[in-house]
């Protein structure tokens, strides 16, 4: 009977999830981290990687893509929120990692019991700019407050209208990492961008348009010698002239919407 709590609550999660894809959206290497972010440096963009960035801004513009961007819902925010202060301890933290949920009665080892669950509603950066999605909201023995997931999937992703980079040479542009961070005031975006060893960091570049944000990543100062063969991956924040809106952010190398992946949700593939 463990077992099949925890998997019954399991289901309840998903179902949730799958059961209100209706619903109105309104508003609108290895691995290691570099540490706390990096402000985007203010040096000159090469030429190359620059007429990329326009190239791709020209062509999404106007594009079936960036209509069908418009039109549908891709969340640039994790769609699960956690009750506020987040876990109590270590051992909620890996139940939620884990996604042990069961209901009330429990098992063994952590775990989070669901002790209710109904419908609402949760605000997350989207496509659109800020929007107000349905959402379930699950009641969770021990917490004040809820754990919130969005019960809107996004749908299949358009077909981008350029292919990726391939005449601008390695280290001049490099792709993105992903979208970590949209501020509240929609002034700055934080995206993930890599680096090596032997170089003084990355930086990434911006082009707006009326319609478009396109972030260029490059990395600064590379040099030869003896190096590791890691990826340091830094965060890095990126001032914009005004809010990001329903403004489509766009990686140069890709020639893509910039990904965004949570704690607890991923963007979908492009692949």
């Amino acid at each position: 009977m463990q077992y099949k709590t925890t998997r019954t609550a399991r289901l309840l999660v998903s179902l949730a999830l799958l059961s209100a894809g209706a619903g109105a959206v309104t508003g609108c290497g290895s691995e290691r981290a570099a540490g706390s972010g990096v402000e985007a440096p203010g040096t000159g963009q090469e030429p190359r990687a620059e007429s990329r960035a326009r190239q791709v801004a020209d062509a999404w513009d106007g594009s079936e893509a960036a209509r069908q961007w418009r039109r549908g819902y891709h969340p640039m925010a994790d769609a699960v929120q956690l009750p506020e202060g987040g876990p109590r301890d270590k051992a909620d933290q890996r139940a939620f990692t884990t996604q042990n949920f069961v209901l009330r009665g429990g098992n063994d080892g952590p775990h989070l019991t669901v002790t209710g669950v109904k419908p609402g509603e949760m605000t997350l950066a989207t496509s659109r700019g800020p929007a107000t999605v349905p959402a379930w909201l699950f009641t969770l023995e021990g917490y004040d407050t809820p754990l919130t997931r969005a019960a809107v999937r996004p749908p299949k992703l358009p077909e981008s209208p350029i292919g990726p980079s391939r005449d601008v040479p390695a280290g001049t542009l490099v792709p993105l990492g992903r979208l970590v961070e949209v501020a509240g005031d929609g002034r700055s975006v934080t995206v993930l961008a890599d680096h090596g060893s032997c170089d003084s960091g990355p930086a990434v570049h911006v082009r707006e348009t009326r319609t478009r944000v396109v972030l260029s990543a490059s990395v600064l100062g590379a040099r030869k010698g003896p190096c590791t063969g890691e990826t340091i991956r830094a965060r890095v924040t990126v001032r914009l002239t005004r809010p990001l809106g329903d403004r489509i952010l766009l990686d140069a190398h890709t020639g893509r919407p910039v990904p965004h992946e949570g704690p607890h949700e991923a963007s979908p593939s492009w692949s």
